[in-house]
């Protein structure tokens, strides 16, 4: 498939049959390569063959090989024009997301005390392949009002405040979820996961704001040079996982049903409104209402792990939701699309909703500037909070990067590194890192990713999101 550079941050395929619209990569000369390399930019033109798609198939600078998407895939289909849904554009973690908590410390605050608070942080959440603990294992009430009620059911529960479901995406509770759309081995996987890390790529990261680019923004975010940072990335653990398993077998039968040809069998999919495609929604709107609970819990944890650690009060802490975001979703958004106003079904798969200043899905603390947009990097360079820019909603239908995007497989990261090699080189960089297995470890590393500071660079100059500050990371807990 031919790429054209369309201009300094634009690539796109052509629209051929079966592509009902062409696909676009976000990039440039430098990322451009191990997006095509890996088949990523082929993935987006498989998804341009998704019926009722509109606009353009999208991949982001951080894209890489995924199921089905790629993962930095935008796509949205219209739904009265046949559009579809289609469980390999949410991902299998679904509502993967990242918060970031502000304080009112300064590294100076915590850093005679990092290694121990780290190590509190590691202790007092619960991290790795199959962790529980957090709470008690949920009886099947409390765990269906989970799934309706999101990050509000963790507040009444005592985890945190009203106020931090001001700063969360869809206030922490999607609309439309239904627990009886999932299923009981979904239900058993989750009973025993809230408050939980999970593995792979989800951390717990201790950050400093090494620098603000953006003055005016970071005053209205509550962010200053030398702050420390709290990043949680996580999402709906098993139960997730196991919704997005179920659906996929009923999505390759629909897509037999209602006759839907397409070039990868793992872009399997429904019509929205039809009985499968309302069916998988209001099972994946659960398993986010899930995962918002989940980041809500562990953030409050993380909250109390800090002033026991720092031996400092909540009021001297001053820990505070800047704002969550999820990463892979399917959502119902109002978008122009040739000149007229749509109700589209937005699939964000490793990106990141970034709307503009006035938007009324921003919150109305941030809404004269813009929705805060969280990059997470590697755990050894850096991470950036940008703000959502407007002509992002022409381009990208609101979307940004997730984060920095794998260059290596887990696989080829475990082969190339040594864990204590790199437990010492991030040590001589400052960084006090915490993991529950040497895998864990080497298969994130940095190495292992793109330059964070390119791929952020590119929005900017795509005019997708602005950077607004810098945070270096000082302390990781990971899976």
């Amino acid at each position: 498939m031919k790429l054209t550079r369309i201009d300094s941050t634009t690539y796109e395929i052509a629209k051929t049959p079966p592509m009902r619209v062409a696909a676009r990569i976000i990039a440039d000369e430098r990322l451009i390569g191990p997006i095509e390399s890996d088949k990523a930019a082929e993935q987006a033109a498989h998804v341009a063959c998704l019926p009722g798609i509109v606009g353009h198939a999208l991949a982001m600078p951080d894209a890489h090989w995924g199921y089905g998407f790629p993962i930095g895939g935008v796509a949205a289909t219209d739904p009265d024009a046949g559009g579809v849904i289609s469980p390999g554009g949410v991902g299998y973690d679904i509502n993967c997301g990242v918060r970031l908590m502000t304080t009112q410390l300064s590294f100076a605050d915590i850093a005679p005390r990092l290694r121990e608070t780290v190590n509190a942080l590691y202790r007092d959440i619960p991290a790795g392949v199959g962790s529980s603990g957090a709470i008690p294992k949920l009886g099947e009430r409390d765990l269906r009002a989970v799934l309706e009620k999101g990050a509000r059911w963790a507040v009444e529960a005592g985890y945190g405040s009203v106020g931090d479901l001001d700063t969360t995406e869809e206030n922490g509770c999607m609309t439309g979820a239904d627990s009886a759309a999932v299923s009981s081995r979904a239900m058993s996987r989750g009973a025993d996961q809230l408050g939980t890390l999970g593995s792979g790529n989800h951390f717990v990261e201790l950050g400093v704001v090494e620098r603000v680019l953006d003055e005016r923004v970071a005053n209205v975010f509550g962010l200053f040079e030398g702050q420390v940072t709290l990043m949680i990335h996580s999402g709906s653990r098993g139960l997730g996982y196991q919704v997005c398993d179920d659906f996929l077998d009923i999505m390759v039968r629909a897509a037999a049903k209602y006759g839907i040809r397409l070039p990868d069998k793992q872009l399997c999919c429904a019509p929205v409104h039809a009985e499968e495609g309302r069916e998988y929604l209001a099972a994946m709107a659960s398993a986010a209402n899930f995962a918002w609970a989940n980041r809500q819990i562990m953030m409050e944890l993380a909250r109390r792990s800090l002033q026991h650690a720092l031996k400092v009060s909540p009021r001297e802490l001053g820990g505070r939701l800047l704002y969550d975001v999820c990463h892979n979703i399917a959502k119902f958004e109002m978008h122009e699309v040739g000149g007229v106003r749509k109700r589209l079904c937005v699939h964000r798969k490793g990106a990141t909703r970034a709307f503009p200043a006035g938007h009324p899905d921003v919150p109305a603390v941030y809404r004269a500037v813009g929705q805060p947009v969280l990059v997470p990097g590697d755990m050894g360079t850096g991470s950036y909070v940008c703000v959502g820019a407007e002509s992002a909603m022409k381009a990208t239908f609101g979307s940004s990067c997730h984060g920095a995007g794998r260059v290596l497989s887990r696989t080829a990261a475990r082969k190339s590194q040594d864990a204590g090699k790199l437990l010492r080189e991030l040590a001589d960089h400052g960084i006090t890192v915490m993991a529950r297995s040497r895998n864990s470890l080497t298969e994130e590393s940095p190495e292992a990713y793109k330059d964070i500071d390119a791929v952020v660079e590119v929005i900017e100059r795509a005019g997708l999101a602005r950077r607004v500050v810098r945070i270096r990371p000082v302390g990781v807990v990971k899976g």
